[in-house]
């Protein structure tokens, strides 16, 4: 991704936080080994107290009401006064091991927390906030391990007058989640390193940038390879390198294949100069022979990739015009011919297929649907997903919930972004810089980008049968450098992106990076 078109399908209304409710009275303890009234159906309408469960603080503000998610009612949680209130039951009789509390919820936002937790399980407190979500219901997930036999199970809301949650349907059962991706694409940071740019800790600290995204969590890196791009970055030899200092890290790469000299996206996808001229069955040797090239060199410096994209964002194909999906036969053939360079080097190495567009349910049933029918070969799926452009967060879980049974494969989220300001610090315009640009309930602020990357790491994780694999922040370092531009054939080219970047203007680590710190 790097300059889609500016439509905006910002639909979420305002924003959920993340902080705790004070010293409450300990649970009555009830002999019960699943939920009571999960779905909030005993007592219909106006249950002040809902039967199995009890509550504290403001309680006024948490009783049920018509319109449940499956079935006649729900949990809210509401008042026209600012209140804190908790709704809890605590179950006993649990067998020691992993349990997981599945639960659908919506929310106003605004609030200064609203979550659900897991506490008194015999170690620390797992929570999960619920994100911003008016209309779709979304579900979230939080694991934890019970040892002692007991485990409370609370919704939580901190507000302020007007702020509501829904809750609805919840399960308590045995198994676990997390993710085991928690990345960012960080293929901008040789050229801005080059170019003077500095990167900070939170604290003022000069570091290495890596060092400072390792420390907060992340553990896996993507970069791009282009073929023989103008400014000589983002090509094998730069790949090669920061591979050395990602797999120094500890790190896991994602090495994004784009074949083309620049920006490959759902608007163009042109071929490099050098593969102008060829047609169909030189494309396939050319899109296995830079696949391998590049791959078996990553593997003979010990820094093997542990996964590949063929393509970036093919919703329309790759390679136009031979490869585009009005002709998805040699599509296919190109897609497979990746596929198989990857697999000769390392069959271990994990092959994505990444479309933009991550709420887009039916769109991306039609492009799967078809490779699938052309034999095109592939291991994951990635989708693009920025909330400003692509819908709601119930689009986008309904996307991935949907592509994962549909194929049976694990997703993930490709790419992802916010930002933490909305005016420039250098001469070029950014890509979202006005208010009505925003998802409703996640301002321009350090604390709304770091509450959007939770969220959509909390979508992610909640994905059935544990089948979501995580999410890459998308451009972690690409900070504002005169020479650092969009087009690499334009040195005077500015960045619109740096005002969603992990590092701020005066180059210190932004607090959105604790997301990296998602279970």
């Amino acid at each position: 991704m790097f300059h889609p078109r500016r439509t905006l399908r910002a639909l979420l209304p305002p924003l959920v936080a993340g902080l705790t409710l004070t010293a409450l009275p300990a649970p009555a303890a009830s002999a019960a080994r699943t939920l009571t009234n999960a779905g909030f159906e005993s007592g219909g309408t106006g249950a002040a107290t809902p039967a199995g469960w009890s509550e504290s603080g403001d309680t006024a503000a948490s009783y049920t009401e018509a319109g449940g998610r499956d079935g006649g009612h729900r949990l809210v949680h509401w008042s026209s006064s600012a209140y804190r209130v908790e709704t809890y039951q605590q179950l006993t009789g649990l067998a020691a091991g992993d349990y997981r509390l599945t639960a659908w919820v919506r929310s106003g936002g605004g609030q200064n927390s609203a979550h659900l937790a897991l506490r008194d399980c015999g170690g620390a407190e797992q929570r999960t906030g619920l994100p911003v979500s008016g209309s779709g219901w979304l579900r979230i997930v939080v694991p934890v391990t019970v040892s002692g036999g007991r485990c409370t199970v609370a919704v939580v809301s901190d507000a302020g007058p007007g702020d509501w949650i829904n809750v609805d349907d919840l399960t308590f059962e045995r198994g676990t989640s997390g993710l085991s991706v928690k990345g960012a694409d960080i293929s901008s940071l040789p050229k801005s390193e080059d170019r003077g740019g500095v990167y900070r800790t939170a604290s003022g600290s000069v570091g290495d940038p890596l060092a400072i995204l390792r420390s907060s969590g992340m553990n896996y890196a993507r970069v791009k390879v282009w073929v023989n791009p103008a400014d000589g970055y983002n090509d094998k030899a730069h790949v090669l390198a920061l591979a050395k200092r990602v797999k120094a890290r500890g790190m896991k790469l994602l090495v994004d294949f784009h074949y083309s000299d620049a920006w490959a996206d759902p608007g163009k996808q042109t071929k490099p100069a050098a593969w102008a001229g060829h047609g169909y069955e030189q494309l396939k040797k050319d899109v296995y022979d830079h696949t391998y090239d590049v791959l078996n060199a990553l593997e003979a410096q010990g820094t093997t990739a542990d996964m590949v994209q063929v393509g970036n964002e093919i919703n329309g194909g790759m390679l136009w015009s031979e490869g585009s999906t009005s002709n998805w036969s040699q599509l296919a053939g190109l897609l497979n011919s990746g596929y198989a360079a990857v697999k000769a080097v390392s069959p271990s190495t994990s092959v994505a297929l990444h479309l933009a567009e991550g709420g887009d349910r039916d769109g991306t049933r039609w492009w799967f649907d078809r490779a699938v029918s052309h034999g095109v070969r592939f291991d994951v799926i990635g989708l693009s997903y920025y909330g400003y452009w692509h819908g709601t967060l119930h689009d986008v879980q309904t996307t991935l919930d949907d592509a994962a049974a549909r194929y049976g494969r694990p997703v993930f989220v490709a790419e992802t972004a916010y930002p933490f300001r909305l005016d420039s610090e250098d001469a070029l315009e950014n890509i979202i810089d006005r208010e009505n640009e925003l998802v409703p309930g996640y301002p321009a602020t350090p604390a709304g980008q770091t509450r959007w990357m939770n969220d959509v790491a909390a979508v992610v994780e909640a994905v059935p049968g544990g089948r979501g694999l995580g999410v890459f922040h998308w451009e972690a370092t690409w900070t504002a450098r005169p020479g650092n531009g969009w087009d690499p054939a334009d040195p005077s080219s500015g960045n619109g992106w740096e005002n969603q970047a992990l590092f701020d203007y005066d180059d210190r680590a932004l607090p959105a990076m604790e997301w990296f710190r998602h279970r």
